[in-house]
């Protein structure tokens, strides 16, 4: 897989158009969902390209704290379906969270996940925090994942 992580601004039309067009895809049109997709937050996030041969096959955005959530989030975390069952989608979330964890060291990673999809981000040391919710026709859970222990700087061994 080969990575393009940027902010909004520095991603190529191309680029924007791909990750919109696989957004579209999944979350509208494979999973029945008629919603705003474009909801206004993505000027504001990075944005994690996953790319096989070319072709855009996984995305998510790093959302910054204070713009979903109080913490950082990541969020429309999506593979495309010929994509499915290659590890594609386990590497864009190993991706996502080490780029997140780089980004805001120290503090815990909040998401908004689809229930089916619990166990998944369960590995990758998410726990449930919410009640199941609705939202656009799709039970979803919040999740969160505590902050990997930052050490402190200029310790080291002799």
């Amino acid at each position: 897989m080969q990575w393009r992580f940027a902010p909004f601004e520095e991603l190529t039309p191309r680029e924007l158009h791909d990750a919109f067009q696989l957004r579209s895809d999944v979350f509208v049109v494979e999973q029945t969902c008629p919603f705003l997709d474009l909801d206004g937050a993505d000027p504001g996030c990075l944005h994690l390209l996953g790319y096989q041969d070319g072709k855009l096959v996984a995305y998510s955005r790093l959302v910054p704290p204070g713009v979903k959530y109080p913490e950082p989030s990541i969020g429309r975390v999506v593979s495309a379906r010929d994509a499915r069952r290659t590890g594609a989608g386990r590497a864009l979330m190993k991706e996502s969270v080490a780029r997140a964890e780089k980004l805001w060291p120290g503090h815990r990673i909040k998401i908004g996940a689809q229930m089916y999809l619990k166990a998944f981000y369960e590995s990758y040391g998410f726990t449930q925090s919410s009640e199941p919710y609705d939202e656009d026709g799709i039970l979803h859970i919040e999740m969160i994942r505590e902050a990997t222990r930052v050490a402190p700087s200029g310790t080291g061994g002799s």
